[in-house]
């Protein structure tokens, strides 16, 4: 026999009113779901920026090495005769060495972009070629700059003397190794950026 008081426990379980929703709508509208594309978007904004920062430390890497192979050439063609010759100078004899490290930097340097942009692969682990890069630029641009600031001084009490063929080719590789310098420098701001935008964890 049944008990009378079922049907009435089971429409008032039936009329109950659903649990109330007021805490998920809030939480939906305090976080929204992302737009359909942001992610992408995101990821082809990255994509583009380091393509551009890629190909800026390309070209200033290969100005610098221009630059760099200009005033190894300038100096090491300055031999005129007597005391008109670079290499009785240590100041002179500093400039070129340092234009010949900047060179064979800079062109390793740019040999390595130009590998890693044609093939898609890099040569080491970015980690470790940021850091690479970074020191290495900012190693080789003080080293200009060290360079050049010996050598201007001194070039400057020789043409104040006499100003001559010898004095202007001083001048001249001095110029160039500048540029090289700056266009480092820039190289070196680049390598910062990407050094910083690299994860440790």
């Amino acid at each position: 026999m049944s008990n009378p008081d079922e049907p009435s426990k089971n429409n008032d379980h039936a009329g109950s009113p659903s649990p109330p929703t007021t805490a998920s709508t809030t939480a939906d509208i305090e976080n929204p779901a992302p737009a359909p594309g942001s992610g992408v978007s995101a990821i082809t904004r990255r994509w583009k920026r380091e393509d551009l920062m890629n190909r800026g430390s390309l070209v200033a890497r290969g100005l610098a090495m221009v630059f760099s192979l200009l005033s190894l050439i300038i100096m090491a063609s300055n031999k005129h005769g007597g005391w008109k010759n670079f290499d009785k100078y240590e100041e002179y004899r500093y400039l070129l060495a340092i234009a010949i490290l900047s060179t064979l930097y800079s062109g390793a340097q740019a040999l390595r972009q130009v590998n890693e942009m044609s093939t898609g692969k890099p040569m080491f682990e970015r980690r470790i070629s940021a850091m690479v890069d970074f020191f290495g630029d900012q190693l080789v641009a003080y080293l200009l700059i060290s360079s050049t600031s010996a050598a201007i001084p001194f070039t400057n009490s020789l043409r104040s003397g006499q100003d001559n063929i010898f004095t202007d080719a001083s001048a001249s590789a001095i110029s160039m190794s500048f540029f090289a310098f700056v266009s480092l420098a820039l190289s070196a701001m680049v390598s910062g950026y990407k050094l910083s935008t690299q994860s440790y964890i």
